[in-house]
């Protein structure tokens, strides 16, 4: 688990860089309450709120990392963003994310962390709600689209983590002969340039074990475990303006290696505060990749 922000990441003894311009926006933080919080990715039980929890908002800078001296890096900060085309004209196709998209993920995932071996395990397809609906945890609307997930987290806990690791490398043997292993999150926009609930990440050198709080995230046949944030001020954020479907953000959620690089990078939709009201919503897609080194 991580202790304490000054052994974070690689460089975590170096200064936080001089910062660039920004917007200042909404983001939602956890507000912690003795009741461990639970989501609902399906219609839940009658009476039953698809999500508890309360949430503060908070109105942050939030800084354009394309402005900035020196390129965030996914062992540092916890994200890169790099410029990485796709063969996939159409995203609706799953049979064309899942053997095409799948593999250029892998590539890339390798080519990013220099990892041995890369596993894609899961994706997900986004799309913004009307923007006159606040955001909320992006629940699955009728079109089969998740909509944007605006409250700030942590796809990937200490526990579940590990737990994600036994579920893609089942043969036990072959997960015994694994020294270290990264979970890894591609984002990708489908209809940029994104002007509409861009995605705002923490430099995951700013963010503190002690503000990261367990939330249960239920599924039809299982429940996942993930980090809500609490707010702090030295708190860092950023996002990069415009983002083209050419690029991909590239993100840490796990790292089995505790010390010298990130391991948890929260993250969350926002609302850009210019934009006006019939900008096209945001559709996107995310992608989860587990590499070993």
């Amino acid at each position: 688990m991580m202790t304490d922000r000054a052994n974070l990441s690689l460089g975590a003894d170096q200064p936080v860089r001089t910062l660039a311009a920004h917007v200042v926006a909404e983001l939602n933080y956890y507000q912690p309450t003795p009741i461990r919080p639970v989501s609902y990715t399906f219609e839940p039980p009658l009476g039953v709120p698809w999500e508890s929890g309360d949430y503060d908002v908070h109105r942050m800078e939030i800084h354009d990392a394309r402005q900035l001296a020196t390129r965030p890096r996914l062992q540092v900060e916890g994200f890169e963003l790099w410029d990485a085309s796709t063969e996939v004209s159409d995203f609706s196709d799953r049979a064309s994310i899942e053997d095409v998209y799948y593999r250029e993920a892998r590539q890339l995932a390798l080519a990013v962390t220099g990892a041995k071996q890369a596993y894609v395990f899961d994706h997900l397809l986004r799309r913004r709600a009307p923007r006159d609906n606040p955001l909320d945890f992006g629940k699955r609307g009728a079109n089969g689209y998740a909509a944007a997930n605006g409250r700030i987290h942590n796809d990937y806990t200490e526990e579940s983590g590990q737990r994600r690791l036994a579920l893609v490398i089942e043969d036990l043997h072959q997960r015994e002969q694994i020294t270290r292993f990264s979970i890894i999150n591609m984002w990708r926009a489908l209809n940029g340039p994104v002007q509409d609930a861009p995605l705002a990440i923490c430099d995951a050198r700013t963010v503190s074990s002690k503000e990261l709080f367990h939330c249960d995230v239920r599924y039809p046949n299982r429940t996942g475990d993930i980090y809500l944030l609490q707010h702090c001020p030295q708190h860092r954020w950023f996002y990069y303006p415009t983002m083209r479907k050419e690029e991909v953000l590239i993100f840490k959620q796990y790292d089995s290696l505790h010390t010298n690089t990130s391991r948890f990078t929260p993250h969350s939709a926002f609302d850009l505060p210019t934009v006006p009201l019939d900008t096209p919503p945001r559709e996107s897609i995310e992608l989860r990749c587990l590499v070993t080194y």
